[in-house]
């Protein structure tokens, strides 16, 4: 299968990376949530449910691309014979993964949305009720997927629509870390690193929206997302640090109710889907036409 890979010249295609991008987060999100919700034990039978999902289709997706191919499948290049029956149900349990992706994260964000904030609006209630952009995440990997099965994966197009996801991550990183350094009142300096890195990285993914064809503005832009990636790592390393330091009585309970350690990769995770994206502007026709 990697040979064959190989010699069709997937991995140098970015729409492969894409697919692999969304099905590794798929599955990864199943121990980040099963962590979060370990906080409240599980209260709510509904909090297995991500974590089940993340569980049966991250394989699922594994499987669809096993069966018809590296590329997601779209409607505009049908292959014939065998290859077309095979393309069909992978293209299928890529839009039911993709579909049942978005109502999780929709779904979670509705219960979120009835989190102590949603009560009574105030500025204590905001920073620690549920984080109810957090399950957009869900919305954001279906999005993903659903995008390789329904636009041209070699098109400009397509390579935009990564973009505004990864655009679209960035403001929901910014918001997160916002939220959540502000419950230690911003002990350390460093914490609104996160927050800088978070608004740059936004803005300017959304100035390669604004001219997708500038060269220059797209390799600044891979530039300040490598930086990310940096930023992520470092603060993965600080959030571990701080656990670690911690006096409670068992490493589990430092890192379970302490620093988030998986949230700062979050950086990395978003930083590494832009790049995706931009690669596959400078790869699209209409760029080297352009």
């Amino acid at each position: 299968m990697l040979r064959q890979l190989r010699d069709k010249g997937w991995p140098a295609r970015p729409p492969f990376w894409v697919e692999l991008f969304a099905i590794g987060n798929i599955g990864f999100l199943a121990v980040d949530v099963a962590v979060a919700h370990a906080i409240n034990a599980f209260e709510h039978p509904a909090e297995y449910i991500p974590v089940a999902f993340s569980l049966a289709c991250a394989p699922l997706l594994l499987l669809a691309m096993l069966i018809g191919g590296p590329e997601p499948a779209t409607r505009r290049r049908p292959p014939a014979g065998v290859a077309r029956w095979r393309s069909a149900l992978a293209r299928s349990i890529g839009l039911l993964v993709g579909g049942g992706s978005l109502i999780v994260g929709v779904a979670g964000l509705i219960l979120h949305l009835r989190g102590d904030f949603f009560e009574e609006m105030t500025l204590k209630n905001l920073v620690y009720t549920a984080p109810f952009a957090a399950p957009l995440a869900y919305a954001g990997l279906g999005l993903l997927v659903l995008l390789g099965r329904m636009v041209d994966v070699r098109s400009e197009e397509w390579a935009g629509w990564v973009v505004v996801l990864a655009a679209g991550g960035w403001a929901g990183n910014f918001v997160l870390s916002l939220a959540d350094h502000a419950q230690n009142g911003f002990f350390r300096p460093s914490e609104w690193a996160g927050v800088v890195s978070a608004a740059v990285a936004f803005g300017f993914l959304v100035g390669v929206l604004a001219a997708p064809r500038n060269a220059p503005l797209r390799r600044l832009a891979a530039g300040v997302m490598v930086a990310q990636i940096l930023v992520g790592v470092v603060g993965f390393y600080l959030h571990v640090e701080a656990n670690l330091a911690r006096s409670s009585g068992t490493i589990w309970g430092s890192f379970l109710y302490g620093a988030p350690a998986f949230a700062p990769l979050l950086f990395a995770d978003l930083a590494i889907l832009g790049l995706l994206g931009l690669w596959g502007l400078a790869a699209a026709p209409e760029a080297e036409a352009g």
